[in-house]
């Protein structure tokens, strides 16, 4: 077992960041802290976006603290470009990530006030944890009676392959969700399939106009008021509605992003809605989303009554040694680089604490 002072969960923008931090706070890679990371390579979830989510089409992507994003070609994939960024930031910073790793649990070690977290390649002991595992590990599958009788294809947007695969070209293709993703798959999509349906469960809400800081502020307040009341969070985006791009425009008025209701069931060969109207589909691609990945700190017992982890700040109100970043109100890049930042400072006072608590200890029984 090797003993560190923190261990930090996941390598993509709110665990570099956060190692970045702890980084210039004086701790050092590989001894006083380490980061672990399950993907194959650098580059978060990016890396495993699909290819014609170009770095141009980006939303919003927002640079890692103490390095910029320059010169890079909006026309390549976003998986390519972030990914090599992400790996030049770790070379530049010498953060020394550990990968694949996968963190298994992370528990009460029963000594010295520390945490046991469990992997793949061995177990470490660690006065504070920041998790930053994101949520692309778990996609969204909502439940829908008649799932197991469909005889097209099924896919989630975290298997999206782009709308040139086999299951888009020449098909009927019923794409259901109302985020970004769902927006892009449909207007790539409609260009190569035979008919494309929208389905939401609510109407979407389409945003016009400049959406500033204050906005921004505004609506990470939002999601920040459910996780201090230990509820799930929403995601960012759910509460500031869609950008209205030339693109988009376009697309409403071709009739693209026409969108229908919530359909009831599926049947063999298609949708079903609860006025028994049907829609024929060989394809039903799922853009629902994804929820955090924080099994692994199930033996902790964080979560409160609502299904939910309450945060003040990204520490965890219900045991202080741990830290989520990219959770919540933090789950958008510029949010996850600001969380790391909270996070690495709430560290350091704990252990400062830790420590001046073990000294009076020390100097009481001499």
């Amino acid at each position: 077992m090797d003993n560190v002072a923190v261990v930090v969960v996941g390598a993509g923008q709110a665990g570099l960041s956060s190692a970045y931090h702890l980084r210039r706070s004086g701790f050092e890679p590989g001894v006083d802290f380490v980061v672990l990371d399950h993907a194959p390579a650098p580059g978060g979830a990016w890396q495993f976006r699909w290819p014609t989510l170009t770095y141009g089409r980006v939303h919003g992507m927002h640079a890692l603290p103490g390095m910029e994003l320059t010169g890079a070609d909006p026309e390549r994939p976003s998986s390519k470009v972030i990914g090599e960024y992400f790996a030049a930031y770790e070379r530049a910073f010498d953060l020394r990530v550990r990968r694949p790793v996968d963190v298994r649990e992370v528990r009460d070690a029963g000594w010295g006030g520390r945490l046991l977290v469990r992997t793949s390649e061995g177990d470490w002991a660690a006065q504070a944890v920041i998790n930053a595992t994101g949520t692309w590990d778990r996609p969204f599958w909502p439940r829908i009676p008649g799932q197991e009788v469909f005889r097209g294809r099924q896919l989630h947007t975290a298997q999206y392959p782009g709308p040139r695969a086999d299951a888009f070209v020449g098909k009927r293709v019923v794409v259901v969700g109302g985020g970004t993703s769902a927006v892009q798959h449909l207007m790539e999509i409609a260009e190569v399939a035979t008919e494309t349906l929208w389905v939401t469960r609510r109407p979407p809400l389409f945003r016009t106009g400049s959406f500033g800081e204050e906005e921004g502020r505004a609506a990470v307040a939002l999601v920040e008021e459910r996780v201090r009341e230990g509820l799930p969070p929403r995601s960012v985006v759910s509460v500031t509605g869609l950008p209205m791009t030339e693109q988009v425009r376009r697309a409403r008025e071709s009739g693209v992003l026409e969108r229908h209701p919530m359909f009831a069931r599926l049947t063999e060969d298609g949708v079903e809605w609860a006025d028994g109207s049907r829609a024929p589909a060989d394809t039903v691609l799922w853009a629902t989303g994804f929820r955090p990945v924080i099994d692994h700190l199930a033996p902790l017992r964080l979560r409160e009554a609502g299904g939910g982890i309450r945060l003040e700040g990204t520490r965890v109100t219900r045991d202080p040694r741990v830290h989520l970043v990219g959770y919540g109100p933090s789950a958008s890049t510029i949010g996850a680089n600001r969380a790391g930042r909270s996070a690495v400072r709430d560290v350091r006072a704990l252990l400062a604490a830790a420590q001046r608590q073990e000294s009076a200890g020390s100097a009481s029984a001499g």
